[in-house]
């Protein structure tokens, strides 16, 4: 902003934050409510005042959104205007983690194709729909949605009925989780599945090879994201990183 755009004394209208950042007036009003902004002054008038703070707060929460998406970012930067570094820094933690975890599910994949089945697939008897829906990354819910959909086929067990998963059924779950992050339709995925099935696994190898781009991506995403917290961080006075 130059000083011809801005209010005296360093101050920032409302309509200026959201005609650079391409955001509506109420839009800025939420994001100051929701946290993602810092809490704001009000004039003798009753109006918000707004600084080059919370221009850059914005240019920040927008960076973030781009890399952690938007509930990360919400929780990051709430804790960080609350004063909460240690929550904030355990929320990013968390969502490096999480990219992290998805790498090793696709590379861990990927090996089953070859005949090697990776160690947590590897297991003594097939798993009930609790612990198959740990290791497949979603709720059971969401399995049993695939089962109705005619995505997965699970054995059920003699006596209790209940649902058993066994490795060939682990591992496609593996996949469709990971083909619905990479926003493939229901009807892709069973096109992608019933070709696997049939014994051709090409297009599910280019499918995850395709999500490894993906991650590689958001990898690079997150990490802006991270230089953009680290810099606000050490311009903002709410956050202490004694």
């Amino acid at each position: 902003m130059t000083g011809k755009d801005s209010n005296a004394g360093g101050r920032l209208r409302i309509t200026e934050l959201a005609r650079a950042s391409g955001l509506s007036v109420q839009q800025i009003r939420n994001y100051v409510e929701l946290g993602l902004l810092p809490p704001t002054k009000r004039a003798a008038n009753g109006y918000r005042i707004f600084t080059a703070a919370h221009a850059e707060a914005l240019r920040t929460a927008r960076t973030l959104m781009a890399g952690y998406g938007w509930q990360t970012a919400l929780t990051v930067l709430r804790a960080v205007h609350a004063g909460d570094l240690p929550t904030a820094l355990a929320t990013v933690d968390r969502s490096h983690a999480a990219l992290a975890e998805e790498r090793t599910q696709v590379a861990e994949t990927l090996e089953a194709f070859d005949g090697e089945l990776p160690p947590r697939l590897r297991v003594q008897r097939p798993l009930h729909i609790g612990d198959a829906a740990a290791t497949a990354g979603v709720r059971p819910s969401t399995l049993r949605l695939w089962e109705r959909r005619g995505l997965l086929s699970p054995g059920r067990e003699r006596g209790t009925g209940y649902r058993v998963y066994d490795h060939a059924q682990l591992i496609r779950a593996r996949i469709i989780t990971m083909l619905r992050r990479s926003r493939y339709s229901v009807a892709a995925v069973h096109e992608v599945m019933a070709a696997m099935i049939a014994g051709d696994p090409a297009r599910t190898r280019t499918a995850l090879t395709a999500r490894q781009r993906e991650l590689d991506q958001a990898s690079l995403h997150r990490l802006r994201a991270t230089a953009a917290l680290h810099n606000y961080l050490e311009s903002n006075p709410l956050a202490s990183t004694a």
